[in-house]
């Protein structure tokens, strides 16, 4: 399964909605949290972009497109598994 990294900060509630609605898939995909806050290049790079979802390949991590707050359960699961097999990476 294709680890998912998403950027967040603290107190955000779009980061911690999406954060809750990925862990509460079944399975819950690997998923590694990085606070933007913590490192001052991504905290230049995403400013208040927050969430960020993105894919870890073996040539390194690709940035899906934003998600929706609206998705949860299965249609989050189809929304990742769609853009996951869009770029070549099995959900």
């Amino acid at each position: 399964m294709v680890e998912l990294v998403l950027y967040t900060r603290r107190g955000c509630c779009l980061c911690e909605g999406l954060a809750d609605k990925l862990q509460a898939l079944d399975p819950p995909p690997p998923l590694e949290l990085v606070d933007v806050d913590g490192d001052p290049e991504l905290q230049a790079r995403y400013g208040l972009e927050v969430p960020v979802l993105a894919a870890r390949t073996a040539t390194g991590l690709v940035e899906l497109p934003r998600v929706s707050p609206r998705l949860a359960g299965a249609q989050l699961a189809s929304w990742l598994a769609a853009r996951l097999s869009g770029r070549g990476l099995a959900p």
